[in-house]
């Protein structure tokens, strides 16, 4: 089945891209929760309308992301976290937290962009994540976790 999304959907594509689903998962899933459309001839039509027009807008947005993306990946940042006498924390630190940190750096992200690298942080030191700027442009940023 071929369809067009209206979103973005993780593991699958972009908004507005044009992909081949299974059927179940067309019919069942991405058509009722109005994440994409069925990819009929008028569709298509309309589709290719629709990328001629956006095509101007995205190649500004990319080049402001990669201009970012150099920029994030010289940056650090502290998060602060409660921790006992041995370095564990109480809890763990998530991407709500480093978020909020690049918020306070001056960088607007959404914490659904960013991806902590390895398991759950709860231990104070340095690590990374991955920060996804645009479709295929990501930076990564070197946060430490110290001790409030």
């Amino acid at each position: 089945m071929e369809i067009i999304l209206k979103q973005d959907v993780k593991g699958l594509g972009y908004k507005n891209d044009m992909v081949t689903v299974r059927n179940g998962y067309g019919r069942n899933f991405l058509l009722p929760q109005g994440l994409a459309v069925l990819a009929t001839s008028s569709a298509k039509k309309m589709h290719a309308e629709v990328l001629k027009q956006t095509s101007f807008k995205e190649e500004k947005s990319r080049k402001e992301a990669t201009a970012n993306a150099e920029k994030l990946s010289s940056v650090s940042i502290q998060v602060g976290a409660k921790a006992g006498e041995n370095g564990k924390i109480f809890g763990s630190v998530t991407t709500i937290q480093v978020a909020e940190a690049l918020q306070k750096a001056g960088y607007n992200i959404e914490r659904k962009n960013i991806e902590i690298e390895g398991d759950s942080i709860k231990a104070l030191g340095s690590y990374k994540a991955k920060v996804r700027l645009f479709k295929e442009i990501a930076a990564t940023v070197t946060f430490e976790v110290v001790a409030e």
